[in-house]
């Protein structure tokens, strides 16, 4: 039976050193980091994950402001409002929620965000230097995937890594992540001939293409580390992209859903505010 990789034990041991990193700051340059949070529109889910980073925040000593917009908001309003964030020199770090209502283009949003306050790490030039090596903002999950990796002390030089899904927010980062730690690293996605077979030469497995219980333990190769991404709602339930009853009895190390990968992507979130912070702040 696989070893549970326990995103919320991780994220919480890993918040409080952030706590401890906010209040040494705040005692030793009278500054505490801001994060503003831009929310369009009353989509539930939107809501209900800035109620969770709002929370985060202040329990970790960040100063979160939430800036809310109808949904008929204009995108030239809503890219004068984030421009005015980038200039002002409290504000720390920007995200503005995702998805945004049809008639706004995501893309130009995230471009306009200042690309030292993208907490988020969507950013074209974020996204260019973690594809070239240089210091950027990692985008959270990613980055969170990768603290679950080192909490387990797995040596991903040489390992075979299979990410299902290519998505920029997810598959097409962690990829690059997991090539920078010198994994062998094939992306499969919903195209891929013979998934089941690329799946079984995989010592680590990162499952994110949104596809409920995709990943099945026969598709597994004996102690492979498993990391679910996928978050699907299933009568009322959430899953996730991998088959966890099956897949635990194959793998070494699995992440459940929930309370895997989503806890780590908030505190990823967190520390991305703290880095702004002092990188505006020259710190």
């Amino acid at each position: 039976m696989a070893n549970i990789i326990d995103g919320k034990a991780l994220s919480k041991e890993t918040r409080q050193h952030v706590k401890e990193e906010v209040s040494r700051l705040e005692k030793e340059h009278g500054k505490t980091p801001h994060l503003v949070v831009v929310l369009v529109g009353e989509d539930p889910a939107s809501q209900s994950y800035v109620r969770g980073k709002e929370r985060a925040c202040k329990r970790a000593g960040i100063r979160s402001t939430k800036i809310e917009k109808d949904a008929s908001i204009s995108e030239e309003a809503l890219l004068n409002l984030v421009n005015e964030l980038n200039s002002d020199p409290e504000v720390h770090g920007i995200l503005v929620q995702l998805p945004l209502p049809a008639h706004i283009d995501s893309n130009r949003v995230i471009e306009t965000i200042a690309q030292k306050k993208d907490v988020d790490g969507f950013h074209p030039l974020n996204i260019a230097a973690l594809q070239i090596g240089t210091k950027g903002v990692l985008p959270a999950t990613p980055k969170g995937i990768m603290t679950m990796l080192n909490s387990i002390d797995i040596d991903l030089q040489g390992k075979k890594a299979l990410v299902i899904g290519r998505s920029n927010i997810v598959g097409k980062p962690i990829a690059h992540l997991l090539l920078k730690n010198h994994a062998t690293v094939t992306m499969a996605h919903s195209r891929t001939n013979d998934l089941a077979w690329e799946a079984k030469q995989a010592d680590v497995i990162i499952a994110a293409a949104g596809k409920a219980k995709m990943v099945t333990g026969d598709m597994i190769k004996e102690g492979a580390v498993v990391i679910d991404v996928g978050v699907n709602r299933v009568d009322d339930k959430l899953i996730g992209d991998v088959d966890f009853d099956s897949a635990e009895k194959k793998a070494s190390y699995i992440t459940p859903v929930p309370g895997g990968v989503g806890p780590m992507t908030i505190t990823s979130l967190l520390q991305n505010t703290v880095e702004c912070f002092k990188h505006i702040e020259n710190i």
